[in-house]
């Protein structure tokens, strides 16, 4: 959507704040509550309501959200990235990251998990005042409710994947109503936080629009296309392969960009492959994408960023010299990017992530990159996995051979089941890299611990490191509400 309303939105509603209630460790109410005059004096009326989910989005721009802490739980955790930067910079925590060395006292997880419910706050706050806005357009505040719902379930999906279960926050709690507040300290099951992530996402279809209605001033808002994609994810995960090809099936309208160096260019953002992205190009008083880009750009004399999470050997090496996706992919030294910018043979760390490269941000600081979150070409990779899965191999194999021809490495060699499998696998790590599954595919499909074993030899521990520790704050705060996940 348009940037500079995202911006003014967020502002706006920061700007209605009223501190009410509690210190909870999950920031859902305290620090982001709506004065109820603020409704009919602010509210009430199409920008008003436009406001109220636009300071969502607005919530992906934040550093704790989208930059440093997610980076490292995603990226750097996982065989496709070295912590990067010096040697003398551990980035707080992001060498202890890399080496599977973290705990519960590890700070990115406490980013992960507060930035997401305070988004999750956003989300319930709109969905609370939205019905009461009988000012505003009927059919708009439809539509926001789903772009609403839509997003919380992204968040909750988030958590589900980092942590199991997790408390399931699904209003705005009431100051000194005791079930709000165990509400908040109280973890729910995995299968629960499916079936809500589920269910929202079902309501977000009812009211969202196809891509193709919005026009320039809301390009990046959720879509139905968005919802089926992200749902078709969510069974994927849960191993529900007939339900995740019914929902691939609903995913219409876009197709994959001939050249895949395109997609990361500015003029290849919200274009045809793109179902649901962050924007982060544009903005003012510094508000992009909080240095997403500055955090992993190329270090050195050369170079305009800080140099973390940088490409692993392996990950250059699972590319074929064919396969258009490196280069793509992988900045190295002595390269010359799309723009012309030459990198230099002198940087200070031999792979940096293109994907992150912004052509704009050493000029304009307050310019990043998109966060480019679901492609068609996972919608095609996902629907290969399941009905792989589901027997169908080889009328899966044509949806795989879609994405491989696009990168220049010909039909998939292989046919069975087995050997699918496996190709899918690997096509996902390269065709999707830095774009923050690469962890949660080890864990979901059972590669975790050979993949970081190869990956210099560090200890995936089974049983464990499927999940991320919960922060230990708010473990102390749940005072024995919520257990600690294994192992920590």
């Amino acid at each position: 959507m348009n940037k500079k309303y995202i911006i003014a939105a967020a502002f706006l509603v920061l700007g209605a704040l009223n501190q009410s209630c509690s210190n909870d460790f999950i920031d859902v109410s305290p620090t982001e509550a709506i004065p109820e005059s603020a409704l009919g004096e602010i509210y009430n009326n199409n920008e008003g309501a436009n406001s109220l989910v636009a300071s969502i989005y607005a919530k992906f721009l934040d550093w704790n959200m989208s930059t440093f802490a997610w980076i490292g739980v995603t990226s750097i955790v996982s065989d496709d990235a070295d912590k990067g930067s010096s040697a003398s910079d551990s980035g707080s925590d992001k060498d202890i990251l890399d080496a599977l060395n973290f705990t519960a006292a590890t700070p990115s997880f406490k980013e992960l998990f507060a930035s997401n419910y305070q988004g999750i706050n956003r989300c319930n706050q709109a969905l609370k005042y939205l019905p009461q806005l009988d000012k505003a357009d009927p059919a708009l505040r439809k539509r926001l409710t789903g772009e609403a719902k839509f997003l919380r379930a992204f968040m909750y999906f988030t958590l589900v994947r980092s942590f199991g279960g997790v408390p399931l926050v699904d209003h705005v709690p009431v100051s000194g109503v005791e079930a709000d507040k165990l509400m908040t300290l109280t973890r729910k099951s995995k299968e629960e936080i499916y079936a809500f992530i589920e269910q929202d996402l079902k309501d977000a279809i009812e009211a969202l629009p196809n891509k193709s209605t919005y026009g320039d001033s809301d390009k990046g808002r959720a879509s139905v296309g968005a919802a089926h994609a992200l749902l078709a994810k969510v069974y994927l995960y849960q191993k529900k392969w007939q339900l995740a090809v019914d929902q691939c099936n609903l995913v219409t309208g876009y197709s994959l960009t001939p050249n895949f160096q395109d997609i990361y260019k500015v003029s290849g953002e919200n274009n045809a492959e793109s179902i649901f992205e962050i924007n982060g190009t544009g903005g003012t008083a510094g508000r992009a994408i909080q240095q997403y880009s500055q955090v992993q750009g190329a270090r050195g004399t050369t170079g305009w960023g800080w140099g973390f999470a940088t490409p692993t050997q392996s990950l250059y090496d699972a590319y074929t010299a064919a396969d258009t996706r490196r280069n793509a992919t992988i900045i190295h030294r002595d390269m010359t990017l799309y723009d012309g910018y030459y990198v230099g043979p002198n940087t200070d760390n031999k792979f940096y992530n293109y994907k992150a490269y912004s052509s704009n941000y050493r000029d304009q600081p307050s310019t990043d990159v998109n966060i480019r979150y679901l492609r068609y070409a996972e919608v095609l990779l996902m629907k290969a996995e399941a009905m792989n899965e589901l027997g169908q191999t080889s009328a899966a194999i044509p949806f795989l051979n879609e994405v491989r021809n696009r990168a220049n490495i010909g039909n998939s060699p292989v046919t069975t089941q087995t050997d699918v499998r496996v190709d899918v696998w690997k096509q996902r790590r390269l065709e999707l890299a830095f774009e923050h599954d690469r962890w949660f595919d080890l864990v979901r499909t059972g590669q975790a611990k050979a993949a970081m074993a190869a990956d210099g030899g560090k200890n995936f521990i089974v049983g464990k490191h499927e999940l991320f520790p919960l922060p230990q704050d708010f473990i102390s705060e749940a005072s024995g509400l919520s257990a600690q996940n294994p192992g920590y």
